[in-house]
């Protein structure tokens, strides 16, 4: 009875293992959008979804109404759900995650038109068998490879046709739609490739000639395609401007604008620009409709100035102000523009030229900055992304010309751009470093655990440290993080969930501001997700979201701790830090190990796990001769496979302390023979005390060399080591001589690794051979046998007269 009880507990574990999966992922979502004021049921694909229960929304106005069961057999590869988009839900594109009891998913795009949808229906490929379709809707399609998609509209003489399509811009693959529309007679009356309001995407129109059927084609640029290839084709009677004069104004202010490029030609309405500054997203709207997406104007608090034409050159050049803005347009082929500001010797400006971004723009400038004699100061291409920015550092008082021009001389009434001249001010944009290559990075915080990760600083113009809070965190949720020194770019922030922590997700707001309070400025979390990549990995198409996304998750079975070290880390030495496990019965997997991150000057091994059953392994750490003296907080995290996914956690926070040297050594160079013994000194100079005696041990001898280990004390000023070399010990110079001194200090090590010298091992010399010994003088009889001398030569005879005559013989 008892062995069916345990077998039934088993096969419950083992069911409860298989309904949950660490390590969501997210790849499609169908529809890939909806109407604002109604809700639908969309299909979400990926892997290891069992688990899944919300929807995480970065932007407001949608909300998750209901998750269905998924009838497949598969469920870790499916769910359903049923969004809700209320109506004054922000159009165009909104970012979402899918979270499971047991993390979060990778990011996708979900868009929110205005008009009705309606599913492409296939056949649609054969021209003279278009679907048809109302105007004013919203047509979810795919193109396929070589595929092509004709739908057809019945229009009125003089009636307006705009085509508008989201493609690339959905982010699920790297494409290139194409955009036309076409008579009965398909000859084409409006194309569209890219358009750079749209980034790669399309949009065209125009006014129906006649009565009649119009038809509009979306197909790869280069006939491409896939079953990723996802679009929203936008067809109606709405206004869709392609530019909006001037490009921006002042915080509250009543702004009229100009809209143009829309095929009824320029139009003039007045808008509102909202309270705090950033860009503000003007969705032109009339009778007919609203467009899909929206034209994009600069929110500053600075005076701004508009364009007087004719300024295309110095003497009549557009005043403006400094610091102020400019508002103007590269409105024909070869178009210059000039203003002109006053300024004050010593003053700095940041001078910005706003065209492709944020407003798309076509226009490509370059930006020049002359003094009032027509001499240049300065200019710039591009070094502001695909636009213009100058940092003048004003030389002396005077007037001051802005010239800006199209880098290929183009031009035309939407290439309309803002030149704003700014004092030079602190900036500060927190993020948060990736983890994994290209993919942004959340927190999931597991119940009754911890969990890291690192946010970085970019500070701009301004150096010092920075103290960061954290807000809106789900309940049960609590943080530590540090405050981020002047010469540091990232700092480490510990999540823990309580035990009885919900299972919730959340945006959470990051502020940063710099510790001392002269410096005013403020930083918030700017991440950007990539969402399409194209040729070596170049961001094509992504997301910058404002918040961070954190997640508490269900409880995992393992913990980490640091054994805290009792005794520091010394430059040029090294450490082996020791990582605990404790685990739930029953968990035996591998946990890897790293650091979260490594302080200033340490260096530490990212191959080292847990291996499977046990408990404790040690992290090899190494510190260089600059490391950074004091004490850090540091934090390990571990990474385990479970439930068909992998799962990490992170220790608490524990002290390493770093410190300098306790003494330094200066090596010898020096030299022996093969087979023979060697007294090599090394002078020892303290630099801190210590008690007891460091054992200190010679590395990198030569092949066959031996030298035994010695102590020095607080005390010595030379470490004296015997080096007794074979006969067969390796010739040559060797020059990587070190010495590994360890000092012992609450029963742990401290590791001292300092060289290097030379020792030059030489093969012995030659045994000294004895002088013959000196023979008698002979007797005259055997002085008479010897040999009569060599004749000499002539030139030998005048030689020896020369050497005679100086010798006065």
């Amino acid at each position: 009875m008892n062995r069916h009880r345990l077998l039934a507990i088993a096969i419950c574990l083992v069911s409860a293992s298989v309904l949950s999966a660490a390590e969501p992922q997210f790849s499609s979502i169908s529809p890939v959008g909806m109407q604002r004021g109604t809700e639908i049921e969309v299909n979400l694909r990926g892997d290891r979804l069992q688990d899944f229960n919300d929807l995480v929304f970065y932007t407001p106005g949608l909300s998750l109404k209901e998750i269905k069961p998924v009838e497949d057999k598969d469920k870790a590869k499916k769910a359903v759900a049923v969004i809700v988009a209320d109506s004054n839900c922000r159009l165009g594109m909104h970012a979402i995650r899918l979270r499971t009891d047991s993390g979060v998913s990778n990011m996708r795009t979900f868009y929110v038109g205005a008009m009705p949808e309606i599913q492409e229906k296939e056949p649609n490929s054969d021209f003279a068998e278009p679907q048809a379709i109302d105007m004013n809707v919203v047509v979810n399609g795919v193109v396929q490879n070589e595929d092509e998609d004709f739908f057809v509209v019945e229009v009125k003489k003089g009636q307006r046709i705009v085509a508008e399509l989201e493609g690339l811009r959905i982010g699920r693959t790297n494409y290139d739609p194409y955009v036309a529309i076409l008579n009965e007679q398909r000859f084409e009356l409006a194309r569209s490739d890219d358009s750079p309001l749209l980034y790669q995407d399309c949009t065209c129109s125009l006014i129906a000639p006649a009565d009649g059927r119009y038809i509009v084609q979306v197909r790869e640029s280069s006939y491409g395609g896939n079953g990723a290839a996802s679009y929203r084709l936008h067809v109606g009677e709405f206004p869709r401007p392609l530019g909006v004069y001037p490009a921006g104004g002042r915080p509250g202010e009543e702004v009229e604008i100009t809209l143009v490029g829309d095929i009824g030609g320029e139009t003039k309405t007045r808008v509102k620009l909202p309270d705090a500054p950033g860009v503000f997203e003007f969705f032109a709207q009339t009778e007919q409709g609203i467009a899909p997406s929206p034209n994009r104007m600069r929110v500053i608090d600075i005076p701004s100035a508009l364009e007087a034409e004719p300024n295309d050159d110095r003497t009549k050049a557009t005043a403006m102000e400094a610091p102020g803005a400019a508002n103007g347009v590269i409105s024909d082929k070869g178009d210059v523009d000039y203003f002109k500001f006053t300024a004050k010797k010593g003053e700095n400006y940041d001078v910005r030229v706003y065209a492709r971004e944020p407003l798309r723009s076509p226009l490509d400038p370059v930006l020049n900055v002359y003094n009032a004699k027509g001499g240049s100061v300065g200019g710039n291409d591009d070094s502001g992304g695909p636009d213009s920015y100058y940092r003048l550092k004003v030389p002396e008082d005077g007037e001051y010309f802005v010239r800006v021009i199209d880098h290929l001389s183009k031009g035309g009434p939407d290439f309309i751009y803002r030149v704003e001249v700014t004092p030079v001010a602190p900036a500060l944009t927190m993020g948060i470093p990736e983890k994994r290559r290209y993919f942004s990075h959340v927190a999931e915080v597991p119940q009754d655990n911890h969990y890291a990760l690192l946010l970085s600083a970019k500070r701009e113009n301004w150096g010092g440290d920075l103290k960061t809070e954290l807000s809106d965190l789900p309940e049960g949720v609590e943080y530590e993080i540090l405050e981020m020194k002047g010469n540091q770019t990232t700092v480490p922030v510990l999540f823990k969930a309580k035990a009885d922590a919900k299972l919730a997700g959340a945006l959470v707001n990051v502020t940063a501001k710099p510790v001392d309070e002269k410096v005013n400025v403020t930083g918030g979390i700017n991440q950007r997700t990539l969402l399409v990549r194209g040729r070596n990995n170049s961001d094509v198409w992504g997301h910058n979201a404002d918040r961070m996304t954190l997640a508490v998750t269900e409880k995992v079975p393992f913990k980490l701790e640091i054994i805290e070290p009792k005794a520091p880390i010394v430059r040029n030495g090294s450490m082996s830090l020791k990582v605990k496990a404790i685990r739930e019965e029953g968990f035996d997997a591998d946990i890897s190990l790293r650091m979260l991150y490594n302080p200033s000057g340490i260096g530490s091994s990212r191959s080292i796990k847990i291996e499977k059953g046990k408990d404790e392994a040690e992290i090899p750490l190494t510190a260089n001769g600059g490391a950074e003296i004091g004490d850090w907080k540091i934090c390990v995290i571990g990474r385990a496979g479970y439930k068909s996914g992998a799962v990490e956690v992170a220790t608490p926070f524990a002290t390493l302390s770093i410190s300098d040297r306790f003494f330094d050594f200066a090596f010898a160079k020096t030299a022996m023979e093969q087979g023979t013994d060697l007294q090599y000194v090394i002078e020892v100079t303290k630099k801190i005390d210590f008690d007891g005696p460091a054992e200190v041990e010679l590395l990198g001898l030569p092949n066959g060399a031996t030298a035994e280990k010695i102590e020095i004390t607080k005390d010595s000023t030379q470490a004296v080591f015997t080096v007794k070399a074979t006969p067969e010990t390796k010739q040559g110079r060797h020059k990587s001589i070190m010495a590994r001194a360890i000092i012992m200090k609450n029963d742990e090590p401290i590791t001292h690794t300092l060289g290097s010298g030379e020792i030059r091992v030489d093969k012995p010399r030659p045994k000294v051979v004895e002088a013959p010994k000196k023979e008698e003088p002979k007797k005259k009889e055997e002085a008479k046998k010897e040999a009569p001398p060599k004749p000499l030569s002539r030139l030998e005879q005048l030689r020896a007269a020369k050497e005679a005559a100086q010798a006065g013989k």
